[in-house]
């Protein structure tokens, strides 16, 4: 109904719709008249000059009425997102989060950019000031007016129709609207003009995948310590201290930004998901995030819950321990090389060589306790956040200790295979799942 929409198309419609209606037999008779005056073929010339009027006139009030249809469509579309993204920044009684959910925190200030000026904060999206991009988003540097140095992240998803974009855009910016925590990116507004955009704060030191993986020089062990802390408090904050559970999904080292002082914030919200308190999981397809940091139960049924997040960042602590990525460039899986030396407590093999001995051998099996629960088979049998944060803050202590789980097992697995599944075909499991993504 829309296409085709040029001028030919539109008057030979209107050709069509006025042949019988618009040419009266006394123009044709004006026409064929061989005995006729002067005078009246002049004015058979003028009727016809009329008609052609009328068709130019009929076609352009075509073409103006298609214009402001689709104008309208896509101001219909616009007054949507408006609506939704302003009912998200004026809830009533502010968001409520924190441990004991009664403070509230001050409604979001953010801000509506048009496209021009986020086209101008990065000299229209120049490939220069392109920092990051995934499968759904590029991110880029950009300066406003102001001077204030943001991260501006431009929605692509273009294998998505519209209403699945703009709904799953509405999903993250009403997820972020309820998170407020030094270790989550911040938010400053967000552009619906010409395309879906997110303005975020910039953070000078880029993506610990930037830093671990992409730098000559070795990231300290002091630093990569702290960043694990304050992504395990981050993760902490949204599994169990705001009021509302929500799963990250897609945790990973080029999804962990750095500020000035290297504290670490969780970005990328695009698949996380709230998770209802009486909720026990949640069944997700098709399955979506990072192969390397997926859980079993996530990437063989589509189980979704805390543990999620907690297997990926039990990959996470490896690559900070290891200094290698969760896939390498061989596609092996860091999972399946470090397993064996977890289990003999070989932190020689395990830490990264460039780091030398220049680590606290302390924080090192700290750490490397942690990463070994975290990345346990068994959803049931990993610890939650509260427990993470806590071990991995402690200044002394026995590591050796055994989790006391209290919580219920796991829904995918029955005593039966509890007994039957092993670690074994688990790392079987993972590696033909490696296989099929990689093929």
């Amino acid at each position: 109904m829309y296409g085709g929409g040029n001028d030919s198309d539109h008057s030979g419609s209107s050709n069509s719709f006025s042949s019988s209606s618009c040419v009266s037999p006394t123009s044709q008779k004006s026409m064929v008249g061989q005995s006729q005056s002067q005078s009246q073929s002049h004015g058979g010339g003028s009727q016809w000059k009329s008609v052609i009027d009328g068709l130019k006139k009929k076609s352009m009030r075509r073409l103006s009425t298609i214009s402001s249809f689709t104008a309208s469509y896509d101001l219909s579309r616009k007054n949507y997102l408006r609506r939704k993204l302003a009912r998200i920044r004026s809830a009533e009684d502010g968001i409520q989060c924190g441990e004991d959910h009664e403070i509230p925190i001050p409604k979001p200030s953010w801000r509506n950019f048009d496209f021009a000026e986020l086209a101008a904060a990065t000299d229209n999206f120049s490939s220069e000031n392109l920092i990051g991009k995934g499968g759904h988003a590029e991110v880029y540097k950009g300066c406003l007016s102001d001077g204030e140095v943001v991260a501006v992240k431009k929605i692509t998803k273009k294998e998505k129709k519209d209403e699945d974009r703009i709904r799953e855009f509405l999903s993250e910016v009403g997820i972020i609207a309820h998170i407020d925590h030094p270790n989550a990116a911040r938010l400053l507004g967000f552009g619906i003009d010409g395309g879906l955009h997110l303005v975020l704060q910039y953070s000078p030191h880029g993506s610990l995948a930037s830093l671990l993986f992409g730098s000559s020089e070795c990231l300290e062990w002091k630093i990569r310590f702290k960043v694990a802390v304050g992504v395990a408090e981050g993760l902490q904050y949204l599994h169990h201290k705001c009021n509302r559970r929500i799963i990250h999904r897609d945790i990973k080292a080029s999804n962990v930004l750095l500020t000035q002082d290297f504290d670490a914030q969780i970005s990328d919200f695009g698949l996380a998901k709230w998770l209802p308190e009486k909720w026990a999981h949640h069944v997700v397809f098709p399955i979506e995030g990072t192969f390397g940091y997926l859980a079993p139960e996530y990437f063989m049924h589509g189980i979704v819950d805390e543990k999620t997040d907690v297997f990926a960042f039990g990959v996470l602590l490896l690559e900070i321990i290891t200094g290698r990525r969760a896939v390498d460039s061989s596609r092996q899986s860091l999972v399946i090389w470090a397993k064996p030396l977890l289990d003999t407590n070989n932190i020689k093999e395990l830490a990264d060589p460039r780091l030398g001995d220049a680590y606290d051998v302390s924080e090192m099996r700290r750490a490397m306790y942690m990463a070994s629960m975290c990345i346990h088979h068994l959803p049931s049998m990993r610890p939650d956040m509260n427990r993470l944060v806590q071990l991995l803050k402690a200044d002394d202590g026995p590591l050796e200790l055994k989790q006391k789980f209290t919580e219920a097992r796991s829904h995918l697995f029955s005593a039966s295979d509890l007994e039957d599944y092993t670690c074994t075909n688990y790392l079987n499991d993972l590696n033909r799942h490696r296989q099929l993504v990689m093929e």
